[in-house]
């Protein structure tokens, strides 16, 4: 038989025994996703209208409330016993910061690394306030390793919607892929102009009406900065529970 036959007929043998291969015709197994009960983004408003004090606040607001034993003790009576939670900063459109990556809750070890890394991230401040472009950035966050019976966003701010798209929009779409948006309205006590002011609606029933929804959504209102630790801790201790009973709409007053 001619070499060119011989070499054929090899190649075809070759060929015929990679592609009956159990391995190679096997499909690529996608990287296993880690269980938890839910996955939480916080979401937290950085533009002009929050000073430094004020931004300083919810810094530090959220950091308690990981140091809170009531947070943990929740996250334990999950069925797995474990969330995963994300923390990024934003204001205009096009701008959201990821400051603290997903990370595994599980206990209050890891609970105190993810409030450390909150005191250690950096503070910035930006111009405009795009609750729209934060929950496109928001939606965009899940399914990067794990995988929770709930993914809720977790709003918090003190302004409407004034850059980037239209507000409903970016709401229905995360809502159309099962995203739970809950809002915390900081009641921001420094007088608006006469003009701003009676153009725009009470910042709660904005929350309400545009911002918040999916299953079980709800709004904290926390009646100015001061107030914002104690609203967030309990806003995430009811989020982190499962059928957790209250109204859509709770205000923290202290």
């Amino acid at each position: 038989m001619p070499r060119q036959n011989l070499g054929r007929r090899a190649m075809f043998g070759l060929g015929a025994g990679l592609l009956a291969s159990p391995a190679l015709l096997a499909p690529r197994r996608a990287r296993a996703m880690e269980p938890v009960d839910v996955e939480l983004v916080l979401a937290v408003d950085v533009s002009r209208s929050v000073d430094h004090e004020e931004q300083e606040l919810q810094f530090r607001g959220y950091a308690s409330a990981f140091r809170d034993h009531r947070l943990t003790d929740g996250i334990a009576r999950g069925d797995i016993g474990a969330i995963a939670v994300s923390f990024f900063t934003w204001s205009d459109w096009d701008m959201q910061d990821l400051l603290v990556p997903w990370t595994r809750i599980d206990g209050p070890d890891s609970a105190s690394r993810f409030a450390a890394a909150l005191d250690a991230a950096p503070r910035q401040t930006h111009l405009y306030t795009s609750i729209s472009g934060a929950i496109d950035y928001a939606t965009r966050l899940f399914g990067q390793g794990y995988e929770g019976t709930r993914q809720v966003v977790d709003i918090s701010g003190d302004g409407v919607n004034n850059s980037g798209r239209l507000l409903h929009l970016a709401r229905a779409e995360a809502l159309e892929k099962g995203v739970v948006l809950n809002g915390l309205a900081v009641m921001d006590r420094t007088p608006l102009p006469a003009a701003s002011s009676a153009a725009q609606p009470p910042l709660d029933e904005y929350y309400h009406d545009q911002v918040i929804g999916g299953p079980g959504s709800f709004l904290m209102v926390a009646e100015g900065f001061a107030t914002f630790e104690g609203a967030v801790r309990r806003k995430i201790i009811r989020e982190i529970a499962f059928n957790a009973p209250g109204p859509q709409v709770e205000r923290a007053l202290a």
